[in-house]
């Protein structure tokens, strides 16, 4: 998988405490899935991505000051199981195996922050319809549904970003999506902020924090960052701290 052999070309250049002097601590690994162009800029092939000399994107640099960043390509119980935080950001539509294990894996104590976008607002090089393009509508509704949640989406909003309340945080949001609570036979508690725009769960012994929107994760080209950075880090200090 793609994903897979590109995490191993960059550990390819790893050090190990050459000097011999006193190692580091190991940092928290943090698990990634996304078809956003946030581990990776967008990129016509494998080739092209590895003579990419722009750096990461700021939304990986910002994760990874306090993160070891871990792609994962499918959410299976043998790849979830090393970790305690894991971030979904737009991820592609999840297998019934997956689903199941990505429940078992909160229900026993991860800690996820998810983006799902139910109209994708951010610019892509790559055509609808392509793979590589990231996912523009997100395909959620089993999991959400098993949480005690639905995605619901408002076409009379007005388009163009706006800043919206939400869990203490002022989030960016464009086309955001709403979460009402539904009956669910699955033991969870849902709490959906006043905008509705966020909700969190308490699912088991896990948590669970889910954004109806992505543009937060936007602003590549934005010449000031600060305000996004520091709604992200907030995010990522409330709902990945332990």
């Amino acid at each position: 998988m793609l994903a897979s052999a590109l995490l191993a070309c960059s550990a390819c250049g790893a050090s190990t405490n050459p000097g011999g002097g006193e190692a580091e601590a190991p940092r928290t690994s943090l698990g990634l899935s996304s078809t956003l162009p946030i581990y990776w800029q967008e990129s016509a092939d494998f080739a092209s991505l590895l003579k990419e000399d722009g750096g990461p994107g700021w939304v990986r640099q910002a994760l990874e000051t306090r993160f070891d960043l871990v792609p994962l390509d499918v959410l299976s119980a043998e790849a979830l199981a090393p970790l305690d935080h894991l971030l979904l950001a737009q991820p592609r539509a999840l297998s019934p195996s997956e689903n199941v294990a990505l429940d078992d894996w909160v229900r026993a104590g991860g800690q996820l922050l998810l983006f799902a976008d139910p109209m994708l607002t951010s610019h892509s090089q790559f055509a609808i319809g392509d793979r590589r393009r990231p996912q523009d509508v997100v395909l959620l509704s089993p999991i959400l549904t098993r949480w005690g949640l639905e995605l619901t989406f408002d076409t009379a909003q007005p388009q163009g970003e706006r800043i919206e309340k939400a869990i203490g945080l002022e989030l960016p949001v464009d086309l955001a999506g709403a979460f009402v609570p539904i009956a669910s036979e699955a033991a969870s508690e849902c709490t959906i902020s006043e905008t509705a725009i966020a909700a969190r769960c308490r699912v088991g012994e896990g948590r669970v924090t889910i954004i109806a929107d992505a543009a937060l994760l936007d602003g590549e080209e934005d010449p000031d960052l600060s305000q996004r950075r520091a709604a992200l880090d907030a995010l990522v200090e409330q709902s990945l701290a332990r």
